[in-house]
């Protein structure tokens, strides 16, 4: 399989066709009136472009072209219909997520066009074959619940994806480490045998990776461009592809590693806890609205950046602290996992308590407190 110095190379291509594409994109946007106003719930005083899902797009593309030329990955694509299959139903999903920035579509459209990704995904095969539950046994999916399960599983990542993306680079920074702490993850089970070849989750997780540390110096405060719900959508679709893939495959006879714990080889939760601010952020939300009486889709300023800035955190501050929560995540999960060693829970437990103190005991805190 290609080694780890293709996939970065292949990474690097996203960034940098990602990083030429947005002030294009922008020029583009601004020109035609592609952009989001500002409201009573956003953050932002000014119209920014929110098509930055477009450039993403292209990068994909150039990316994905790239690895398709080069020698190295012929395991992928050689008799493999999977790559062809993520191909089209990430077309959908940027198709979806762009009539949606461009002309607000209502959210059942958005679901039915998700449901038709996940269907070619289920027709060309890119599924997961199993799940394995925590301290209990491998349970092999049927053909009935194949379906249901990747429907359920995409439905949940760009919902979760969907959601974060509320200040300037949150949620492409969030995919980024998430992405990037997945391909290492999957690098691992690779090397120890234990996942089904051909995958085409590491080449996704790279790409996405690639893709969004391109976007995100147009995105960072101040941002030039959002990435809008065709970049969401899009990273969301990825990001369910490469966790089923990886998560839920593994190589005929494959035993756990020695001195693993079962609960992390868990496909269910390595992918929870890379991503766990924007799943956690997604809970939170449906319960919030579930309780009020409104649907999933109604917007609101009660998630957790939202919640960050109301206690005095600016933007920027914000943002790195919802990253450094899911850079601590991923280690939380990765690091026993790679090392055969629980002792990373020390200096990972005692990061985790320091970030939460200084979340809420930061002089600007206490000043703002003092003042009311």
């Amino acid at each position: 399989m290609p080694s780890i110095g293709a996939y970065l190379a292949i990474g690097a291509v996203a960034a940098v066709v990602t990083f030429v594409a947005t002030p294009l994109v922008i020029r583009f946007a601004n020109r035609v009136g592609w952009v989001y106003e500002p409201n009573e719930r956003t953050v932002h005083t000014r119209p920014v472009p929110d098509v930055g899902g477009i450039a993403m797009f292209v990068g994909f593309l150039v990316a994905f072209a790239v690895s398709r030329l080069l020698n190295v990955f012929d395991p992928l694509f050689a008799r493999n219909f999977e790559p062809r299959g993520v191909l089209i139903a990430a077309s959908i999903m940027f198709v979806v997520g762009l009539l949606d920035d461009v002309r607000d579509i209502s959210a059942p459209a958005k679901v039915v066009g998700t449901v038709l990704a996940s269907v070619v995904l289920v027709w060309y095969g890119v599924t997961m074959f199993l799940v394995r539950l925590p301290f209990l046994d491998v349970v092999y999916l049927s053909s009935d619940w194949v379906p249901i399960v990747t429907v359920l599983w995409v439905l949940g990542m760009t919902s979760a994806i969907n959601l974060i993306d509320g200040l300037d680079g949150l949620a492409a920074g969030i995919v980024a480490i998430g992405a990037f702490s997945f391909f290492l993850y999957s690098q691992h089970l690779s090397e120890g045998d234990q996942l089904l070849e051909p995958n085409i989750g590491p080449l996704l997780s790279i790409i996405t990776v690639g893709m969004c540390v391109g976007f995100l110096p147009h995105n960072f405060n101040p941002a030039k461009i959002f990435m809008g719900d065709s970049g969401a959508l899009f990273l969301g679709l990825l990001m369910a592809v490469a966790t089923s893939v990886v998560g839920g495959r593994e190589a005929p006879g494959a035993e756990p590693a020695a001195g693993q714990a079962y609960f992390f080889l868990a496909p269910l939760f390595i992918p929870l806890f890379i991503l766990g601010v924007p799943i956690v952020d997604m809970l939170f939300a449906i319960i919030r609205r579930a309780r009020k009486g409104q649907g999933l889709a109604t917007a609101d300023k009660g998630h957790l950046h939202h919640r960050l800035m109301e206690m005095g955190h600016g933007q920027r501050r914000s943002v790195l602290i919802l990253w450094t929560w899911t850079a601590l995540l991923s280690a939380f999960v990765l690091y026993p996992v790679v090392t055969n060693s629980g002792m990373a829970y020390i200096p990972v437990g005692a990061a985790m308590l320091g970030l939460a103190l200084y979340t809420v005991l930061h002089p600007q805190i206490r000043r703002q407190r003092a003042a009311e």
